[in-house]
């Protein structure tokens, strides 16, 4: 079953053009599986049966493994044996009657307007990283777009005289999303003043630049989300996706139809961007308990 790890891979990538990081999840899954049912490494894997998916899950949540990973990695071997049955390598799939862990559906953590706005006035825009970073935050919360994606960004993806960011997100799904006039200016300042000083005379097809003038890592973007968090004394766990929280959190408060902040965020199932109406509604009954003389 192991020697199948690889078809199955190009699979996922030609087929169902997932996302370098979903790759990574579904081979890391997978080869921990293989090692629990053959930690002997002796290649003598015997046809898996429901009472081993079963028995594999438990022992994840022995290990104190969260309810999302027990779900992901579940999902995980799911695709691969509709796979191997698909290729009809086994004529049964054992995934097929496992019921997914109930996963308890948390709102999300989401940053005040006056919080955003401490976080998008940090960043010191008198010299060339100050600019990028002003621009990366901004442009991060005026289309809610997810780290990932962020640096990816080309230059050929903004067009500033229209106002629109073409991004490519999961699934290679493209998404043209409009652009806010502040995120407009911040962009082509650091186009016009700041990237050209990051390249270090180099050339990158990448928007946003490191101190080395190559493309801005999700990991070097954290970092300098973390910065500003504390140089503006914001006491929350802020994560890139805390700014993606937050603007479809606003949008919605504000009136945007749920529709259109699905389409903006690139959300499969508009469930996902459900989620925020009940954070809206929680901050509607917040504000209603603090400030009416009833409440």
């Amino acid at each position: 079953m192991e020697e199948w790890l690889e078809p199955f891979m190009e699979y996922l990538i030609l087929e169902r053009g997932l996302s370098v990081n979903t790759l990574e999840s579904y081979r890391r899954d997978l080869e921990h599986f293989f090692q629990h049912l053959d930690p002997d490494g002796q290649h003598s894997l015997s046809p898996v049966k429901a009472t081993s998916i079963i028995a594999y899950l438990a022992y994840l949540r022995e290990l104190g493994r969260a309810t999302t990973t027990v779900s992901r990695n579940l999902a995980s071997l799911r695709s691969f044996f509709h796979y191997l049955v698909r290729q009809e390598i086994i004529t049964v799939d054992p995934t097929t009657y496992v019921e997914a862990p109930k996963v308890e559906k948390r709102l999300p953590k989401v940053l005040s307007i006056h919080e955003v706005e401490k976080l998008l006035e940090a960043p010191d825009v008198s010299t060339a990283p100050g600019l990028r970073d002003k621009a990366m935050l901004e442009l991060m919360y005026a289309t809610g777009i997810r780290v990932s994606e962020l640096v990816a960004i080309t230059p050929v993806d903004v067009n500033l005289s229209s106002g629109f960011l073409r991004c490519m997100g999961k699934g290679a799904k493209e998404r043209i999303i409009p652009l806010g006039e502040v995120a407009q200016q911040a962009l082509l300042q650091y186009i016009t003043e700041g990237r050209q000083e990051m390249l270090h005379h180099m050339e990158s097809s990448a928007l946003f630049l490191n101190h080395h003038g190559k493309q801005m890592s999700r990991q070097g973007f954290w970092k300098i989300l973390k910065k500003y968090a504390q140089t503006t004394n914001i006491h929350k766990d802020i994560t890139p996706h805390t700014l993606r929280h937050s603007v479809a959190t606003h949008l919605l408060e504000r009136g945007a139809d749920l529709r259109s902040v699905q389409e903006m965020l690139g959300h499969a199932d508009i469930s996902t961007t459900q989620i925020y109406t009940h954070v809206t509604r929680t901050h509607i009954k917040e504000a209603y308990v603090a400030a009416h003389p009833r409440a």
